[in-house]
């Protein structure tokens, strides 16, 4: 007898072999069956005539990390068929913590109440599973938290000693289960970092057998240099290469996106392991500190504060001829919009012309206001831009290397996180690829559009019970109308929850049953 029976849908089982009609049999947190089970007796069986039958959706790219921790109830994520994450990338994870870190210095923190006592990647892991997430969560260390915990706000070049240490804490991390280790080579610290500090690093991953995933320092004017370094950082240290968000940024020239691609390809056949995961969005998020040059955030967030009350360090900041972005330097503020902010949440989904205009000032001058008005939480303010290139989105996605992610947050809106944007991809990721991209457009397949998001991500972690619909994998599973499927959120309103998903479950129960969520937390932290 099994739990569940899930009837009469049509299966895609993750690996992009053809569709088919059949039952699959669900005892425990596995699957048991699959094929004919009209005969089979069952406690729940679930007619899913007319729908389409999954493997759960594995997120590769995401920064839950402490999210998952404040409130572990994942809606934003498992209403849309998620039920494993893949945190700790672009070198933010919540550890190992340096002694005097605090819960502001961690990506996507929020105040609800969640004591800051663990130091080492195994104690975080440990107070991950006490918060019992209701998605698997299979955890990244970043370089970020390693250098932070050896080094502090210290902007000096790193000794021999201090990268020893650091390559202690990421042998520790690997100890405790970590599937990987991230780099944010964009961002304070990792834009800081040399290449003997990073190749050091990633030695570690690739002698463990994880992966090393890059947001590389540059997808724009010097797209060729970001890239050629993360091939060189893979081919020296034989490590298994996982290049985030690939797609090139505004000021790239138009080829970038087809050389990069080229350069991967001829890097794999000179023996580098190569793989990529893109947004399946043109808008871009990120933390708006980012836009302030490395200087002005050396001390942490107390000094960064204090200089941008002065103005001739502000006048300085506008200086900068290197932004993140290049919307910045040619002015194009009308696509750069508020995304988060407690300060000033009634400026959200506004673009900074218009917050301009609306407080008498110059946009860069807005941006660098309503900073200093953020105060210590200066680092969690977000905003997005169209920063992106349809055309690359959809080149790369045509990829067999590809997978396919959200970079963002697992949120609730029905309790500590109620309000919080993590990215406008965030509540309808999946949606936008299996309803715009596969239904509507046509750009790949509804099997490959699943296969981007199931065997993929999960070959490429080394998964090998999660991301396909077998006998003997783990009973996580989708269900969804692919006629029905659309992503409902918009720039404006974007915690809107998609339509046409109808059940999801993860470890053999379900936690969307008829299209509602129900309180149901079984996910399990996965270690490596």
């Amino acid at each position: 007898m099994f739990d569940t029976i899930i009837a009469g849908g049509e299966i895609i089982d993750g690996t992009g072999a053809p569709s088919f009609v059949a039952d699959i049999g669900i005892a425990g947190d596995r699957i048991i069956a699959l094929g004919d089970l009209k005969q089979a007796s069952a406690a729940n069986r679930i007619d899913a005539s007319g729908l389409t039958v999954t493997p759960g959706f594995i997120d590769i790219h995401t920064h839950s990390d402490f999210t998952l921790l404040a409130d572990g109830r994942a809606d934003s994520q498992l209403c849309q068929g998620v039920t494993t994450e893949v945190i700790g990338q672009c070198g933010f994870s919540c550890a190992p913590l340096g002694r005097h870190a605090g819960g502001s210095q961690l990506f996507g923190y929020v105040d609800a109440g969640i004591p800051i006592n663990w130091r080492s990647f195994g104690e975080y892991l440990e107070q991950l599973e006490k918060a019992r997430p209701a998605v698997n969560v299979a955890a990244f260390v970043g370089h970020g938290a390693i250098h932070s915990s050896v080094k502090e706000n210290d902007s000096s070049p790193s000794t021999a000693d201090e990268i020893n240490a650091m390559q202690r804490l990421t042998e520790e991390a690997f100890d405790d289960g970590a599937w990987g280790f991230s780099t944010g080579l964009e961002y304070w610290p990792g834009i800081a970092a040399s290449l003997e500090e990073i190749t050091t690093l990633t030695t570690v991953a690739a002698k463990r057998n994880g992966l090393y995933s890059t947001h590389v320092r540059n997808r724009d004017v010097y797209y060729d240099l970001g890239f050629s370094e993360a091939i060189a950082t893979a081919r020296h240290t034989n490590a298994k290469l996982q290049i985030s968000h690939i797609q090139p940024k505004f000021g790239a020239p138009a080829m970038a996106m087809q050389h990069t691609l080229e350069m991967l390809y001829r890097a794999e056949r000179e023996g580098v392991d190569v793989a990529f995961d893109i947004i399946p969005h043109d808008w871009n998020h990120t933390s708006t500190v980012s836009v302030l040059p490395m200087w002005a955030r050396e001390g942490g967030t107390t000094k960064t504060l204090e200089r941008l009350k002065d103005p001739t360090l502000r006048k300085r900041m506008k200086e900068n001829p290197n932004h993140m972005w290049r919307l910045v330097t040619a002015g194009r503020w009308n696509d750069i919009v508020l995304l988060h902010s407690v300060s000033n949440a009634a400026l959200i989904g506004m673009n900074f012309s218009d917050i301009a205009q609306l407080r008498g000032v110059e946009p860069f001058d807005a941006v660098l206001d309503l900073l200093m008005e953020e105060g210590e939480g200066l680092p969690q303010m977000m905003w997005t831009s169209h920063s992106f290139n349809d055309n690359d989105i959809c080149m790369c996605m045509r990829e067999n290397k590809c997978m396919v992610m959200s970079d963002t947050l697992a949120l609730s809106q029905r309790g500590p996180l109620k309000g919080l944007i993590g990215s406008l991809s965030g509540y309808g990721w999946t949606a936008r690829l299996l309803g715009h991209y596969a239904r509507e457009r046509g750009i790949i397949s509804l099997v490959e559009a699943v296969n981007r998001i199931t065997v993929r991500p999960a070959e490429r972690l080394g998964l090998a019970d999660r991301g396909r619909l077998r006998a003997g994998a783990f009973a996580d599973v989708t269900v969804f109308n692919p006629e029905l499927v659309h992503d409902e959120s918009t720039v404006r309103a974007p915690l809107n929850s998609p339509k046409g998903f109808v059940h999801v479950m993860v470890n053999g129960c379900f936690a969307v049953r008829d299209g509602t969520r129900n309180d149901v937390q079984s996910g399990r932290v996965l270690r490596h």
